[in-house]
């Protein structure tokens, strides 16, 4: 009988694969509204006896070498755009669960009131890693500001201009460091978390994409652990009612859950 019963167990839970209920889910983000929005998860799971640990990583590379690691069990930081570049530069083999919530980019700048100021050769300051740099440029290209080579879209490089009739001066510049040289910028593009944690109001945005942004924040996990039970038990908490609420009325709607 003993011995059944480690056959099914063998088929059900593979060699390697721990998925204890008692066992903490650990689940990694960027300081900032991402980990606000898990911690307030947390409080609901920790109330139903379901053990949750939210690690903050103040790189974002960490956090998919710690998934790939085995460090964390989940993390809900990235869109899918980064989260392939980062599996196809290191050799990861992580996943995308389900959209979680669009944060929107917005172009923000101290100088201007609106994009239709912005003089011709206006330096703007836009995310140098592959994923965002595309990110801002469709932005860029949605508020009339530039038009790019047709295909580029989400691949786009500062070689896809094809047409920038004020001939801005779009530099490349660290994520993090965008919105804090806004007042050396004409402008900035600038995702919603690396704002906040800078003490921008994306109220205050020039321009924010919209609920139909194609760089949703995703749940992601390693492949061989999407269908960690824990895993599927979290997001059904995060995605109740009460956290809803706490994301539209702490950002008034600026932020958008994909629920």
């Amino acid at each position: 009988m003993l011995i059944l019963w480690a056959m099914l167990v063998a088929l059900v839970f593979p060699v390697g694969t721990v998925w204890a209920a008692d066992t903490p889910l650990r689940v990694g983000a960027s300081p900032g509204p991402y980990a606000d929005f898990l911690h307030e998860a947390a409080k609901l799971a920790e109330a139903q006896g379901f053990p949750v640990k939210v690690i903050e990583f103040t790189e974002p590379t960490q956090i998919d070498e710690a998934t790939q690691a085995g460090d964390i069990d989940l993390n809900d930081f990235q869109h899918v755009a980064y989260m392939e570049a980062q599996n196809a530069s290191r050799g990861y083999k992580i996943v995308s669960l389900k959209p979680c919530f669009v944060a929107p980019a917005g172009i923000y700048s101290a100088k201007y009131k609106a994009v239709a100021d912005f003089p011709p050769g206006a330096k703007i300051g836009i995310p140098n890693d592959p994923a965002n740099e595309a990110r801002a440029l469709v932005l860029l290209e949605k508020a009339g500001l530039i038009k790019l080579r047709a295909g580029a879209a989400l691949h786009a490089e500062l070689e896809d201009i094809a047409e920038n009739p004020k001939r801005f001066n779009i530099v490349l510049l660290d994520e993090i460091q965008v919105p804090r040289v806004l007042d050396d910028l004409g402008a900035g593009v600038v995702t919603l978390n690396k704002g906040v944690l800078a003490g921008l109001d994306p109220k205050s945005a020039l321009m924010l994409e919209d609920k139909g942004s194609q760089w949703a924040i995703v749940w992601a996990a390693r492949a061989d652990k999407q269908s960690d039970p824990r895993i599927k038990r979290f997001i059904g908490i995060f995605e109740s009612q009460p956290i809803k609420d706490y994301i539209l009325a702490k950002f008034g709607g600026t932020v958008i859950p994909a629920w």
